[in-house]
């Protein structure tokens, strides 16, 4: 029986780190990705100099001059096109 014990807790303190993984991935790496990605989509939706502009819920993008510039929350990045 404390063999059966010890195995259901090991598989519990597992499900644990693989739910604590997944919650720090999907709040602290995954925002990230999606801003890059919005970014380099503008860059090639710009062709590089054309005037782009991208509004949704979550981010505002603008591109003009070979460089897009997103708005999130109040946060600004820019990127480069050329």
């Amino acid at each position: 029986m404390k063999e059966a014990t010890g195995e259901l807790n090991m598989t519990v303190i597992a499900v644990v780190a693989i739910a604590a993984v997944g919650l720090i991935f999907t709040v602290f790496i995954l925002p990230g990705i999606k801003s890059s990605v919005a970014l380099n989509n503008a860059c090639q939706s710009s062709n590089g100099g054309e005037t782009y502009t991208d509004e949704t819920d979550d981010y505002s993008i603008s591109c003009s001059n070979g460089t897009c510039t997103m708005t999130k929350d109040g946060k600004t990045s820019s990127k480069s096109c050329n």
